[in-house]
C-alpha cells in the first residue's frame, strides 16, 4: 500500500549545547542529592545493613543498559531520545511506545519528585520553629508553577540550574559522608559505631530475587540518566557530545551514590537497631548531620535535598515535554505542541506535561495518602514505565549493533546489551508479581498506558509519518534495518 505523504509541522531547536551542560541535564534530571535524602531508607528496609547491594547492582544494570544509549547516541541525535533510537531500529511503532513509556516515566517520576518537595518543606518549616504547617498538595502545586516558568526559559538556563542545584548540595553531603567515615573509622561515632564491612554482607535468607526487589529503588535512584538524549537537537556536537554526557552522569553519580549509601549504612550502625532507624527514617540527612556534625548543617542538607528534588521536577518535566514535542512534530500533528517558542523551547508540550503531572498529584492527595507514601506510588509507576523504555532501547540497540549493516561493532560485545535485558526484565518480573496492594496494581497501570499508545499507534498515518522523520535525520538510513516504505498503514 501507498504511504500517504503528510508533512509534520517542523519545530526547530537550538543547538547551542556542549558536553557539559548535556551532562549536567542528565545528572539534574537524575538529582542525586534529592534522591539520597531518601532512597537510601528505602533500599535498607528490604536489605538491610547490605542496602549498599541495591545500588551496586542497580549500578551494574544502568552501565549495561547504557552501553546501548552511549553505542546508538554515536549513530542518531533527536529530541525523542528512546523514541528515535527505538524507531530507527525496530520500526515506528516500536519507537511511538517507547516514547509513550519514557514520557509516562518523566511525568510520573516528576510528580513523585514535586509530592517530596512537600515533605521535605515541612521538615523545613519545623526545624526553623514555624507554626505554619501546609498541605504537601499545596506545596507541590506552588513548585510545579516555578517549573513551568523556569522550563519556558532557554535550554542553557534549565541546565545550568540543575547544574549549580546539585554541585552545592552534593558539596555538603560530601562533607557529611566524609565526617561520618572518619568518625565511625576513629570510633568517635556518636552511637559507639564503628566501621565493618558488613555493609557489604546480606540478611540471611537473602536471594538475587530480594536484591531485584531492592534495586527498584537503585533503578529509580539513576532514572533519567538518558535525559542528556533528549537534548540531541539542542546540543552543538550531538554524536560526540551526548555519549560523553552520559558516561559522565553514570561515573559521576554511580560514584556519589556508593559513597553515600555506605556511609549512610555506618553512620546508623549495622546492628539491629540501626538498620531499623535507617529503614524507617523519612529523613537520613537531617538525622545524620544532626548526630554527627550539627542542626546547622542538618537544616543546609534539608534545604539542599529540597533543591535537588527541585532540579528533579524541572528537568523530568522539561524531558517529558522534548519528547511530547518529538512524538508530535513526527507523526505530522499540526497543533501548537509541535512547535516551539520564539527562544527554542517546547512551551505549548509543557503546559500538557505540566496539567498531566497536576492530575497525578491530585489524584494522589485524593486518595488520602501521605506525603511519603503519594511520592513512592508516583516514583514507583514512573520506574516501571522506565524500565519498559529500556527495554525496547536494549533490543533496539541488540539489532542496530549486531544484526545491522554498521559493522562497526565486535560480535563478542554482544553480551553487555543482553546482560542488560536480562537484568531488567527480572527486576520488572520482581516489581510486577507477588506484590501487595497498592504497588500490586502499578505494573497493570502502566500496562494500560502501554495499550493506550498501542491503539494510538494504528492511527492512519501515523507510523508512516514517523518513520519518514525519522529517516531525514540520517544520510544513511538503511543502515538501521528500517524500511519507510514497506511500512502498512492500518
Amino acid at each position: 500500500m501507498a504511504i500517504p505523504h503528510v508533512t509534520p509541522t517542523q519545530g526547530t531547536l537550538k543547538r547551542e549545547l556542549k558536553v557539559a551542560d548535556a551532562a549536567a541535564f542528565s545528572v539534574g534530571l537524575i538529582g542525586p542529592v534529592g534522591v539520597m535524602a531518601l532512597l537510601g531508607a528505602g533500599a535498607a528496609s528490604i536489605l538491610g545493613g547490605g542496602a549498599t547491594w541495591a545500588f551496586i547492582f542497580a549500578l551494574v544494570a544502568v552501565a549495561l543498559v547504557a552501553y546501548g544509549f552511549v553505542k546508538l547516541s554515536r549513530h542518531i541525535s533527536h529530541t525523542g531520545s528512546v523514541y528515535a533510537t527505538v524507531g530507527l531500529t525496530l520500526g515506528p511503532r516500536a519507537g511511538f511506545l517507547a516514547g509513550w513509556a519514557l514520557f509516562l516515566g518523566y511525568v510520573t517520576i516528576g510528580a513523585g519528585s514535586g509530592i517530596e518537595i512537600g515533605l521535605f518543606v515541612t521538615q523545613l518549616l519545623k526545624a526553623f520553629g514555624m507554626s505554619f504547617d501546609p498541605d504537601w498538595v499545596w506545596v507541590t502545586i506552588v513548585a510545579l508553577a516555578l517549573v513551568v516558568v523556569l522550563g519556558r526559559r532557554e535550554v542553557h538556563v534549565i541546565t545550568r540550574i540543575l547544574l549549580y542545584a546539585e554541585l552545592i548540595g552534593a558539596v555538603f553531603v560530601v562533607i557529611l559522608d566524609l565526617v561520618i567515615l572518619v568518625r565511625v573509622g576513629t570510633g568517635t561515632a556518636p552511637g559507639g559505631q564503628t566501621f565493618s564491612w558488613k555493609f557489604l554482607e546480606l540478611p540471611a535468607g537473602t536471594d538475587i530475587g530480594i536484591i531485584a526487589a531492592a534495586a527498584v529503588f537503585g533503578f529509580l535512584a539513576f532514572a533519567g540518566f538518558e535525559g542528556a538524549a533528549t537534548l540531541g537537537e539542542e546540543t552543538s556536537n550531538p554524536k560526540r557530545d551526548i555519549p560523553r554526557a552520559l558516561k559522565i552522569a553514570i561515573i559521576v553519580v554511580g560514584a556519589f551514590y556508593l559513597l553515600s549509601i555506605i556511609a549512610q549504612s555506618l553512620g546508623y550502625g549495622l546492628d539491629a537497631a540501626g538498620v531499623k532507624k535507617f529503614g524507617g527514617s523519612s529523613a537520613p540527612y537531617g538525622e545524620l548531620a544532626g548526630a554527627y556534625v550539627g542542626t546547622w548543617l542538618a537544616d543546609i542538607l534539608t534545604v539542599a535535598a529540597t533543591i535537588s528534588l527541585f532540579a528533579i521536577f524541572v528537568g523530568t518535566l522539561s524531558g517529558a515535554s522534548r519528547v511530547l514535542f518529538a512524538l508530535a512534530r513526527d507523526t505530522g500533528s499540526t497543533s501548537r505542541l509541535a512547535r516551539v517558542s520564539a527562544n527554542g523551547s517546547p512551551t505549548a508540550a509543557l503546559s500538557v506535561v505540566a496539567v498531566l503531572a497536576l492530575i497525578v498529584i491530585v489524584i494522589e492527595r485524593l486518595t488520602g495518602a501521605a506525603v511519603l507514601d503519594a511520592t513512592f506510588w508516583a516514583l514507583t509507576i514512573g520506574t516501571i514505565a522506565l524500565l519498559v523504555a529500556y527495554v525496547l532501547a536494549t533490543v533496539g540497540a541488540v539489532r542496530f549493533l549486531f544484526f545491522g549493516k554498521t559493522g562497526t561493532t565486535s560480535k563478542w560485545q554482544i553480551v553487555v546489551p543482553i546482560l542488560a535485558l536480562m537484568l531488567v526484565l527480572y527486576t520488572l518480573y520482581k516489581n510486577a508479581v507477588g506484590l501487595e496492594a497498592p504497588y500490586s496494581w502499578f505494573p497493570y497501570m502502566v500496562a494500560a498506558w502501554l495499550i493506550i499508545g498501542v491503539a494510538i499507534s494504528f492511527r492512519k498515518g501515523l507510523t508512516a509519518n514517523i518513520a519518514i522523520s525519522l529517516e531525514r535525520m540520517t544520510s544513511t538510513p538503511e543502515e538501521f534495518g528500517v524500511d519507510a516504505a514497506k511500512e502498512i498503514v492500518i
